[in-house]
């Protein structure tokens, strides 16, 4: 008999209602809206009242290969696993964006029996955040387009439009368009180009902003273009933030959720990890920490983008800091980086394991060296992986003093994360010693050149003429001691897809710097990172369906 799929195990299981879940950890039913039995809204103003200050446990990965890490799965289990043990535990999670619902990764939340439910509302239009986000984007680009079309009274100079419309779907059509034809009437000719949502300015702001009156604040700093003698124009200058924050009021508010085991869950914003900041918003988080003792929560990709944004962007930009760091890796994914094919990572293979594990001790490094915490590797156990290819993982992890846990939340749910569960949180009382990568006063050269060269092991960085000809500009009109977002693609820890493992004796290359003045930081592109993804040539969608009674099947 094969293993029963995501969603079947999902639609078996029995919901508590969503207000027992709230008055589990002191959410009276006064602060929740709700959306039907199992999801709410929780009024953000409770934060003003006197809360908890819960410990933060961060969640990341080695480089994502083929064969899937489990990152989330993990999330959810720990978080399952430590209210298991009687701990009062929230996870903070991201929303998973229709494009790759649809396209190649699947959903996102969870597997097996570490998921949070309901997981097709979930993965689907849950409370409608990121449609509300899509709007705010673009009714900007509606405003900067009329204003230009009504005289252009701030001076925009057309060809140096920096604000992009945005669709949440895999649609590489909307990659370059030409837009305002047909005449005089439907507004001015230019080209422009969509951004998929969760890759979005906006939805960067909506995870930062602290509460509606920073939102509002942060949405006015955006800059859209520049006018004729290149000053800076603001979504501010076109009157528009406010309107902006009126579409995402709504949004800002965190949804409650849950595990299949009854851990609640808040479930909000989700940019991409490789071209945006990857952490779900710093609402969600720190409701979290308000309500409870351990928050468990996870950072996009691997830990040369999740969590080197988490660190910092986010903690920098909310001060929070993590108190443990959970390392997920499976034996599969590192004789992927090993070089073994996909379709031979079942069979034993020492030696292609041992080549691969030099990409997990360098994300170990990355968070013991660089940013000076404590963490666990977490290895999220195979019924093929052999005791010899874990043994020789604990071994290598053992000799930088790093402990390693099998997580077997996937097929165990709750139980099979108890010993990772107690590893996190015995570090979760250590003492560390936590640091950024680099200065804000450091120029913006040496902030992309700190990232390359600490977390990637890059020996420097090119930046392309266009490149420079951005940070002039950007350091001349006094944005220069802004944080970095670096977009690289998430498979190598170079800016070269096909390099797996540990390379050594490469560059990184940036082509190009945008600025995200509303989200408060700078965008350094690298390699081939493209803002709006495309679909495989067999989607997901194929095979996503619902029957006559709106029961929905294939969603992973």
């Amino acid at each position: 008999m094969g293993h029963k799929s995501d969603i079947e195990i999902a639609q078996e299981t029995k919901l508590q209602d969503i207000r027992e879940i709230a008055k589990k950890i002191g959410i009276s039913e006064d602060d929740i809206e709700l959306y039907g039995k199992y999801k709410a809204k929780v009024d953000y103003n409770i934060l003003k009242k006197k809360g908890k200050d819960g410990k933060l446990i961060l969640t990341t990965a080695i480089n994502p290969t083929p064969a899937g890490e489990g990152k989330t799965t993990t999330t959810i289990g720990v978080a399952d696993a430590i209210a298991s043990l009687g701990k009062s535990t929230i996870m903070a999670l991201r929303e998973p964006s229709l494009g790759p619902v649809f396209g190649i990764k699947g959903g996102a939340s969870g597997g097996g029996y570490a998921q949070v439910v309901p997981m097709e509302d979930i993965n689907l239009h849950f409370t409608g955040d990121f449609h509300a986000i899509t709007s705010a984007v673009n009714l900007l680009a509606a405003m900067i387009d009329n204003h230009i079309y009504q005289g252009n009274e701030l001076n925009i100079d057309v060809r140096s439009i920096t604000w992009h419309r945005a669709v949440d779907m895999n649609d590489r059509q909307l990659r370059n368009i030409v837009c305002g034809l047909g005449g005089k009437v439907q507004g001015v000719p230019r080209e422009d180009s969509f951004d998929i949502t969760v890759a979005s300015e906006v939805m960067a702001v909506f995870c930062l902003a602290n509460d509606i009156s920073d939102l509002k604040e942060r949405l006015g700093n955006i800059v859209i273009g520049y006018t004729y003698d290149l000053k800076p124009v603001t979504a501010r200058d076109l009157k528009a933030n406010g309107a902006m924050a009126v579409l995402l009021k709504d949004a800002l508010k965190p949804n409650l959720v849950q595990s299949l085991e009854g851990t609640p869950a808040f479930v909000h914003g989700g940019p991409f990890a490789n071209i945006a900041h990857g952490c779900n918003s710093v609402i969600a988080t720190k409701m979290a920490r308000h309500f409870c003792d351990y928050v468990v929560t996870e950072a996009g990709f691997g830990a040369d983008l999740g969590a080197e944004k988490f660190m910092d962007i986010k903690c920098r930009l909310a001060d929070l800091k993590p108190d443990a760091v959970i390392i997920v890796a499976t034996v599969k994914a590192l004789k992927y980086n090993g070089g073994v094919k996909k379709e031979d990572l079942s069979k034993e293979n020492l030696d292609a394991l041992k080549k691969g594990i030099p990409n997990l001790i360098k994300h170990i490094e990355n968070i013991k060296d660089v940013f000076g915490l404590n963490c666990v590797v977490a290895i999220n156990k195979f019924v093929t992986d052999s005791e010899d290819e874990i043994d020789l993982i604990k071994n290598e992890c053992k000799k930088l003093g790093v402990n390693v846990a099998l997580s077997e939340v996937w097929e165990k749910g709750a139980k099979g994360g108890t010993e990772l569960a107690n590893e996190v949180l015995r570090l979760c009382d250590e003492e560390d010693d936590f640091r950024f990568s680099y200065d804000l006063n450091d120029s913006i050269k040496e902030k992309i050149e700190a990232v390359a060269t600490k977390i990637y092991g890059a020996d420097g960085v090119e930046f392309l003429p266009k490149a420079n000809k951005e940070i002039e500009k950007l350091e001349s009109l006094g944005y220069g001691n802004l944080p970095i977002c670096i977009a690289k693609n998430q498979y190598s820890l170079t800016d070269d897809p096909t390099k797996l493992g540990r390379p050594t004796g490469f560059n990184i290359t940036v082509r190009d710097i945008t600025l995200s003045a509303g989200a408060g930081f700078i965008v350094a592109l690298t390699g081939s990172v493209m803002k709006m993804p495309g679909l495989p040539k067999n989607p997901a969608a194929f095979n996503i369906d619902v029957d006559e009674n709106g029961v929905i099947k294939g969603l992973f």
